[in-house]
């Protein structure tokens, strides 16, 4: 059967072009796996204590049944262990790797990425965010430059719509935008602002989630758009899941694909999303 996107599935999952290689359309995120809940240090150790090495490899296997074919995660040593270690006992998942912010020598990070298998690598969001407040985005030029020079498909993560502004206009050399729908870059006390007061944790506000999906669909590069489900914020039904997804679907362009993390310890997730996406992809019919 064909996508609206004219791509065939592969169980469950659509395919989409991404340079040399082909990525489900359901990209696994992999911000569970390492203990990043983006709800609360409970969450995170909740996470933490379920992804051992075996559940790890457990969810990627999981994944690839269903026609998931690439992982996004951080190129630190863990995952990249983790990924070393799935791969030598047969797992052929691909991956796409976020730079690890916390090492100094995020060149090197790049190298070791591209060496490690990955097909793209891109800035990590929170440090782009960071680098755009201060007026030196320019310095993440560098990076991406170092990401074509290993070999690997370029990519900017940024959760603000107008970090995709500025690069556009300087017509840098990225192949695609690592998109968040919720600017969690933004300054505490703007924050606190929007939400109405006092404010614990981290703020998901609604509206800038069309911001970014408005600026998805004007550039022309492919956008992975992570947050669809607000980090579980938008989890309480499949139906509330479902329009989730259908918004981000709305904007999303042919070649643009979603990025998930999941947490199966409570309920299986792998192939529940599958199935959304495939509800929210299947073409209407009168």
């Amino acid at each position: 059967m064909l996508s609206p996107a004219g791509v065939l599935w592969a169980g469950g999952a659509p395919a989409v072009p991404f340079g040399a290689h082909r990525i489900s359309r359901l990209i696994v995120g992999g911000n569970p796996v390492s203990g990043n809940s983006h709800w609360s240090a409970e969450r995170d150790r909740e996470m933490a204590d379920y992804f051992s090495a075996a559940n790890v490899k457990r969810l990627l296997a999981a994944c690839e049944k269903a026609g998931v074919n690439t992982w996004q995660s951080r190129a630190d040593r863990h995952i990249m262990r983790l990924l070393r270690e799935y791969r030598n006992e047969g797992g052929r998942i691909q991956w796409i790797a976020q730079t690890a912010s916390e090492l100094s020598d995020q060149f090197r990070n790049v190298r070791d990425a591209a060496a490690n298998g990955a097909i793209g690598v891109y800035h990590h969001g929170t440090r782009t965010d960071a680098l755009f407040r201060a007026g030196k985005l320019d310095d993440v030029r560098d990076m991406v430059k170092a990401m074509k020079d290993a070999g690997v498909r370029a990519g900017v993560g940024t959760h603000i719509p107008e970090v995709i502004d500025e690069i556009e206009s300087k017509g840098w050399d990225v192949d695609f935008y690592m998109t968040c729908l919720y600017n969690l870059s933004r300054p505490k006390e703007e924050a606190a602002r929007l939400a109405g007061g006092s404010l614990k944790g981290e703020f998901f506000h609604d509206p800038d989630r069309e911001r970014m999906l408005e600026r998805v669909r004007r550039t022309s590069r492919q956008c992975l758009i992570f947050k669809v489900y607000g980090a579980g914020r938008k989890c309480g039904s499949y139906e509330q899941m479902k329009g989730a997804m259908e918004q981000v679907f709305h904007y999303a362009k042919p070649q643009d694909a979603v990025v998930i993390g999941m947490f199966p310890k409570h309920k299986e997730q792998v192939l529940e999303n599958c199935r959304l996406l495939e509800e929210v992809l299947r073409p209407k019919t009168s």
